[in-house]
């Protein structure tokens, strides 16, 4: 997918002979295209790019792939969970957080009414007594092993269950909510809109929500980082430069005007209904910080979060952050 400067923005500039400066060709990968793409829409919308000097690519590779095309050199930059920073760091492959666009784990995990029900569900006891209704259920993931497959684990593990109590299958979004219709999955875990929609609808409950800060380590949480290879900002700095601007730029325009980018969702996403795309953006700006910093908090809370869901040994974690993110770009 290529995003381009808004026509409007084009037809403004003034004629000139003068050659138009050179934009900087960047490739973005992302491991599943959802509402935590809303940055890089806005950015689109408004022409942020190309106002800090970069051609964008934007491609989709699913689960891990994406961190893993950054590292093989096929992307610039990645954005991916913070959870996927520190196991990378963990088996030696060091690499930059330079932004953070979401906060708080954007995953939610909802279940069919009926089958929560049944399960004795109730939506006000803890945490550790809402996730014992997960036992035995099957549930749709965007990816096995990247952040909903952990998110689901981890709730898990809240009440004793583990990876062999649950049946998971990894599903793009419009075949989740097939699978769920046709009830080859009793829930989901994913990013909105996708679990969002059944509830909505008044299909399905909310047994988690990272943005209403299940569990507590889902707050502060670096969930969207935009990562690189160190070297990249060594010896392209300029374009890191201009990421961190973008960013900037694009989430405070998310926090200043809420209605324009609902309006601006729905053009991007026609077939969702209005009502739906309007309650995940709620979700969304829950988890947007002010200002996109990445802090070692954050990070310690995504290990953390990875040893819970059972995705790294707890004599794994790192023992320092040092060196793996900075606020130099988003100041």
């Amino acid at each position: 997918m290529r995003f381009f400067p808004a026509l409007a923005m084009l037809l403004a500039l003034p004629v000139s002979t003068r050659p138009a400066a050179a934009l900087d060709n960047i490739v973005i990968a992302m491991p599943n295209f959802t509402f935590t793409s809303t940055p890089n829409l806005v950015a689109e919308e408004l022409g942020l790019w190309a106002k800090y000097g970069l051609q964008v690519k934007i491609v989709q590779i699913q689960g891990v792939g994406a961190t893993n095309a950054m590292i093989a050199g096929s992307a610039d930059f990645v954005q991916a969970g913070g959870s996927t920073l520190t196991r990378a760091a963990a088996r030696g492959q060091r690499l930059l957080a330079i932004a953070n666009t979401a906060e708080r784990n954007i995953v939610m995990i909802t279940m069919r009414k009926e089958v929560a029900e049944a399960a004795g569900f109730d939506a006000k006891a803890p945490l550790e007594k809402r996730a014992a209704v997960l036992r035995g259920k099957s549930f749709g993931v965007g990816a096995i092993n990247a952040n909903p497959h952990a998110y689901l684990l981890a709730i898990a593990s809240r009440a004793g269950i583990g990876p062999d109590g649950l049946r998971v299958t990894a599903l793009e979004g419009n075949a989740m909510w097939a699978a769920f219709q046709s009830k080859q999955i009793d829930g989901m875990s994913n990013s909105p809109p996708w679990p969002l929609k059944p509830v909505v609808d008044g299909a399905s409950v909310v047994i988690a929500s990272g943005p209403d800060g299940d569990p507590s380590n889902a707050i502060n949480f670096a969930y969207n980082v935009i990562l690189a290879k160190p070297e990249t900002c060594e010896k392209r700095k300029p374009i890191c430069v201009a990421m961190g601007r973008v960013v900037t730029e694009a989430i405070a325009y998310m926090h200043s005007h809420p209605a324009e980018v609902v309006a601006l969702l729905g053009r991007k996403f026609p077939n969702l209904e209005p009502k739906l795309i309007a309650a995940a953006y709620d979700e969304i700006l829950k988890s947007t910080p002010k200002v996109p910093v990445v802090t070692k908090q954050a990070l310690e809370n995504a290990d953390d979060f990875n040893v819970e869901a059972g995705m790294m040994k707890a004599d794994a974690k790192l023992k320092s952050y040092d060196g793996l993110f900075t606020d130099e770009y988003v100041k």
